[in-house]
């Protein structure tokens, strides 16, 4: 924990003008947009080994490249566009990844189609979960993780293990994983 000016904020925000930003405006927040909280899962699928700062730096050149994040149009990439974002220098050029993203939109536009909306599937299962465990969300994984990583892989949804999961959840909100001293902190309760 570090204090940056009169604020106290969680010690991975402080390196940085940008982090700051980020955590001080956006990360922790309740998302409940479902277009939004896929963006959400495909920015922390690329961060998986990464720092978020590598992420977050690129963000603007992500959304060009994956069409403002609409799942339905990324849906739709054919091989060419893989190609496209392979040689891409503003994202992070992972196969894999880029592979998962187009995956995960396909699933997200399959719940879509069955008419599932992907922001009350993600907070029923979340708010579920808590029903029956609490813990602090600082783990970098927990058995809530484990729990919605394994139902999105169910779903379709690729490259979202437990980190993965945990760290979406935190940064949008389902969780609270600032730090107990930090100004954003919730003290502990659930986003909803």
């Amino acid at each position: 924990m570090s204090n940056s000016g009169a604020l106290v904020r969680c010690q991975w925000a402080e390196s940085n003008a940008l982090l700051r930003a980020y955590h001080d405006q956006e990360w922790g927040r309740p998302v409940t947009d479902s277009r939004a909280l896929w963006e959400a899962l495909v920015l922390e699928t690329f961060q998986a080994g990464l720092s978020w700062n590598t992420v977050l730096q690129k963000r603007e050149n992500f959304r060009q490249a994956f069409c403002g994040f609409d799942p339905c149009t990324v849906a739709a990439f054919t091989q060419d566009d893989q190609v496209r974002l392979m040689e891409d220098a503003g994202i992070i050029r992972s196969r894999a990844k880029i592979a998962a993203a187009l995956a995960n939109a396909r699933a997200w536009l399959a719940m879509h189609e069955r008419g599932e909306d992907f922001a009350t599937f993600a907070w029923s299962m979340v708010r579920m979960a808590q029903a029956h465990e609490r813990g602090s969300g600082l783990e970098p994984r927990s058995p809530l993780s484990v729990t919605v990583a394994e139902t999105l892989k169910h779903k379709g949804f690729r490259f979202v293990g437990p980190t993965t999961a945990q760290a979406w959840m935190q940064a949008v909100g389902m969780l609270d994983g600032h730090e107990a001293a930090c100004f954003c902190y919730r003290a502990g309760s659930p986003a909803f």
